[in-house]
């Protein structure tokens, strides 16, 4: 366990990063608490961050919805729902998350840490609706709103010029297919832990250069999280195609 002045200074960077300042900051604390950390810390008692996460994620649908409705009067019903969902989704969530840091600040089990979490796309993306939700509950909806269109706008405004991607591997691709005609595989070279907690961990490599690797508890889950490295790693311009 972090010691009090440490975690006073986390939160302290935490909030310059989300640009709120928390009335109680135990709203900040419980959203991001991990389950991983809750289940190897039992004489803590501490709770997960989940069910903030479930109400984060419901306060998204609504802002969004009403955003919608409000900026976009002739878009009709069909259409205002796959903006949403492009907006509120995995992916979508990940890279908010991403863009301020959110892994560091986790507190997550050792074993979690270990294999890749902070920067697993399903962890940041829960990690952010529980941040929402508990700033919702901090200082109510108006708050909410104002953290929610500043971390997540770009999001946002991808959505509506239709620069919204559906996901890491789909992006990977794009981007590889412009500099010509490309082979990508993905290749699970490890897998450890019981059936019901399995962790996989995947490579992916293009023209037999490998572009990265990921762990998930899926292998779907670690394609993910591979292609989202080799994507870190390619704007950083470390790869390039046909080279070794």
């Amino acid at each position: 366990m972090k010691s009090p002045d440490a975690l006073r200074r986390e939160l302290d960077r935490f909030e310059q990063d989300i640009r709120y300042r928390y009335l109680d900051r135990e709203h900040a604390f419980q959203a991001l608490v991990h389950s991983s950390y809750a289940n190897e810390n039992p004489q803590l008692r501490l709770a997960s961050n989940e069910r903030l996460e479930f109400m984060g994620d419901a306060l998204l649908d609504f802002l969004f919805s009403v955003r919608l409705y409000r900026e976009h009067p002739v878009c009709p019903e069909g259409e205002m729902s796959r903006l949403r969902a492009l907006v509120v989704c995995e992916a979508s969530l990940a890279r908010a998350a991403e863009s301020i840091g959110l892994g560091a600040y986790l507190l997550m089990g050792r074993g979690e840490d270990q294999n890749g979490g902070r920067s697993r796309p399903s962890i940041l993306a829960d990690a952010l609706e529980a941040v929402f939700g508990g700033i919702y509950l901090d200082g109510g909806m108006e708050a909410a709103d104002q953290v929610v269109r500043l971390l997540m706008g770009e999001q946002y405004r991808n959505a509506l010029s239709g620069n919204a991607d559906a996901d890491y591997k789909t992006r990977l691709q794009e981007q590889l297919q412009q500099r010509g005609t490309v082979r990508i595989a993905y290749k699970v070279v490890a897998s450890s832990g019981p059936d019901h907690a399995r962790t996989f961990r995947v490579e992916v490599s293009c023209e037999g250069s490998t572009l990265g690797s990921g762990t998930g508890r899926s292998k779907k889950e670690a394609e993910q999280d591979a292609a989202r490295t080799a994507l870190h790693d390619m704007g950083r311009g470390s790869f390039v195609a046909g080279e070794s």
